[in-house]
């Protein structure tokens, strides 16, 4: 199956028939609605709203982002400090959502929107600079080709379409199931490298509460109709945690299956999921003490936080743990005396030890308050 063709083809379509059927119900933020032009709604293909998780003055990406919709929402939130890139591979689609950026623009009295052609499991080729290149440049034989893939190449390395850690935010709404299952890794992986460190991805997809057979992967309609490609529910969370992203959270999940197909259900689902610091780490005596009300959690990384004790931990997961999504459920323990010398962080033999409060108050005098003063009631 000819999946790409087949994706195109479908979309393309959509870009100049409304497709109903390639539609999940949303409520979006009117708003934000108001000033976009009605066939830009009209033509909006989602089953969710990452727009939602979009904070003011950041650079977001949105993957596949169609006629443009999650786009030019995304505009008013960043507002005129931030900026908003839409990548998608279908012309039809861009012409939509390009001749109607000045529109918007107009109306919020500024241009922080662009679009560009690309597929989002390679960020790194601009599609855009590759069709130019062709324009000028037909492929007639062996030789031709041969130019074209070092041209392809060269793109890739000197002007990539997404340059590395430069996005705040991916967001992306009921696309990466078109995409095959052989480069979905793929697809993960560059979205991790285009993030910065710290940085998020908000995606609405449609998930399955089964694995999809081969006979429904392998029906063209049904894979560029955002059923047969979906994700099943566990793998999703699954294939992000191993190309490296951390905190993946379920936000959303829509209690009623949006399709049945053979019994298999497919919904909705929003997932969130921060990217790490590669950096070394270093032992400043600092300690995480888990809140609850579980009692114990266990990181990506196989770290284990048992409720109320204080475990030990390096600088980078320090600084982790007092970020998103950890923050409201971690206490952070400074030492009493802080730690100048880089010492590396060891642990302990299977995983994290606690740290001695005598630790924590390494280099300071063991004093007695008399509680009779200065109480606290």
């Amino acid at each position: 199956m000819k999946i790409t063709a087949s994706v195109q083809k479908r979309y393309a379509e959509g870009a100049n028939e409304r497709q109903a059927e390639l539609c999940c119900p949303v409520d979006y933020n009117t708003e934000y609605l108001k000033i976009i032009p009605q066939e830009v709604i009209e033509k909006d293909y989602g089953c969710g709203d990452p727009s939602q998780y979009v904070r003011e003055g950041e650079v977001v990406l949105d993957l596949g982002s169609g006629g443009g919709k999650i786009c030019f929402i995304a505009s008013q939130v960043v507002g005129d400090k931030g900026r908003v890139i839409g990548v998608d591979m279908t012309d039809d689609m861009l012409d939509l959502a390009r001749r109607n950026a000045p529109i918007v623009a107009k109306e919020i009295g500024y241009a922080n929107v662009e679009f560009k052609k690309g597929n989002i499991q390679d960020l790194k080729t601009d599609m855009g600079q590759v069709d130019e290149y062709l324009r000028e440049n037909p492929v007639q034989n062996s030789e031709d080709f041969g130019k074209l893939k070092q041209k392809i190449q060269e793109i890739g390395e000197k002007a990539p379409m997404i340059a590395d850690d430069s996005i705040d935010i991916i967001v992306s709404n009921c696309v990466l199931n078109l995409v095959s299952d052989n480069e979905k890794k793929q697809l993960f992986q560059e979205m991790y490298r285009v993030l910065k460190v710290g940085g998020r991805i908000a995606i609405s997809d449609i998930v399955s509460d089964e694995m999809s057979p081969e006979h429904l992967k392998n029906d063209e309609k049904l894979w560029s109709g955002c059923i047969s490609g979906a994700f099943q529910e566990y793998e999703f969370g699954r294939l992000l945690e191993e190309v490296g992203f951390y905190g993946v959270s379920i936000d959303k999940f829509d209690k009623e299956p949006w399709q049945i197909v053979e019994g298999i259900e497919y919904r909705s689902m929003t997932i969130l999921a921060w990217k790490g610091d590669d950096a070394v780490s270093f032992d400043k005596n600092q300690a995480v003490m888990y809140k609850g009300p579980w009692k114990e959690v266990i990181d990506e990384a196989g770290n284990k936080f048992p409720r109320g004790k204080r475990m030990a931990v390096s600088d980078k997961l320090f600084t982790k743990m007092q970020m998103e999504p950890y923050k409201d459920q971690m206490i952070a323990i400074e030492p009493h005396v802080a730690v100048t010398d880089d010492i590396p962080f060891k642990g302990g033999c299977c995983g994290l030890s606690e740290r001695k409060p005598e630790e924590t108050k390494a280099g300071t005098k063991r004093i007695t308050t008399n509680p009779s003063q200065d109480g606290c009631c």
